[in-house]
This record gives C-alpha cells, structure tokens and sequence, in this order.
C-alpha cells in the first residue's frame, strides 16, 4: 500500500460516517414523517451535503501521486473531511420517538455553528494551495471559496428567512457550476 493508500483510509471512514449521517436523518425523517414540521432549506442542505461529500472525496484522488506527506498536509486535509462530519450533524436533528419535529427552530438554532462550520471547511480548502503547493489557490477556485465564504459568513451571523433561502439557492447553482468547470473528470 503507498503512502496516499495509507492516510486515505481514515479520510474515507470520515467522509463515510458523514454520508451515513445524513442518510440516516433523512431516513428518520421519512419514518416520522407526520410529526415533521418541514423547512425545506434544512432538507436542502443535507442533500446539498451529500454532494459535497461526494465532491470531497472525488477531489482527494489528485493526492494519488503524492508520496512524500507530512503530519501538517495530512492534518490539513483530515481537517476538511472532520469538519464535513460535523456538517453533517448540525443539519438534521435527531428524531425522537415522540413529538413534533421542527426544521425550522432546528436550522435555525444550529445556523450559525453550521455556517460558521461551512466557511471554516471552505478555508482550510483555500490553506490547501499554500500546503501543497507554496502558493494560494488562484482564478476561479479562488474566486469560488472567497465568494462562498464571503456570503457563508453572513448566513452564519443573519436570521433571515428569505436570506437563508436565497443562501441556499445560490449555493448549490455555485457549487454545482464550480463541480462542473473544475472537477467533472478524474484527473
């Protein structure tokens, strides 16, 4: 086994537990489905999660050739997959046997450590280009995180219903562009 090999399995058990995260509280909510009082934009982002995920673990592979790895590139990019965990866990709650289940109060009682949470993940993924390479991350990667953490970080601090809406829209049209011109073959 080489190095990347080696360090990629704990990478993958992370990335693992996220997606089982959110499986998992999708499922929840679907079994309690009449005592679900739904918000969309939280249903939304754990889908939207999930292709994250999927997106992170796609871009892992460009480490494939790397074989001289220190402790702090690792951490870096352990880091990432940690922080996509914890995602994870904010965007659903857990469905009690009994009750209703408010998505609403739930977003937004957790809104400011996920969004907090995204734009972390979202900068160590810039800290990635001077770990690995010795220079920041240029044109529209760069672009994409300064824009995505620019408007994060104000959905970590607003309330607005509309915002977060808006928000959520307008990341995953983002995202979905950035996957597109930058990661849609395996390199």
């Amino acid at each position: 086994m080489d190095e990347f090999g080696y360090l990629s399995v704990l990478i993958s058990i992370i990335l693992g537990l996220s997606v089982t995260q959110l499986l998992q509280g999708m499922g929840q909510l679907i079994n309690a489905r009449d005592r679900v009082r739904v918000y969309w934009p939280s249903i939304g982002w754990a889908v939207f999660l999930l292709i994250i995920d999927t997106q992170a673990w796609w871009a892992m592979f460009r480490f494939r050739n790397k074989h001289d790895w220190t402790f702090f590139q690792f951490a870096v990019v352990l880091f990432e997959t940690i922080l996509l965990y914890l995602l994870a866990a904010l965007a659903l709650p857990n469905v009690p046997d009994y009750g209703e289940v408010d998505l609403e109060s739930n977003y937004f009682r957790h809104s400011r450590w996920f969004f907090g949470s995204l734009v972390i993940v979202l900068l160590d993924s810039l800290l990635k280009g001077p770990v690995f390479k010795g220079s920041l991350t240029e044109g529209l990667d760069l672009d994409f995180h300064l824009l995505w953490i620019a408007t994060g970080a104000i959905a970590a601090v607003t309330r607005s219903d509309r915002y977060h809406k808006a928000f959520f829209c307008f990341s995953f049209v983002l995202f979905v562009s950035y996957i597109a011109l930058l990661f849609a073959r395996l390199r």
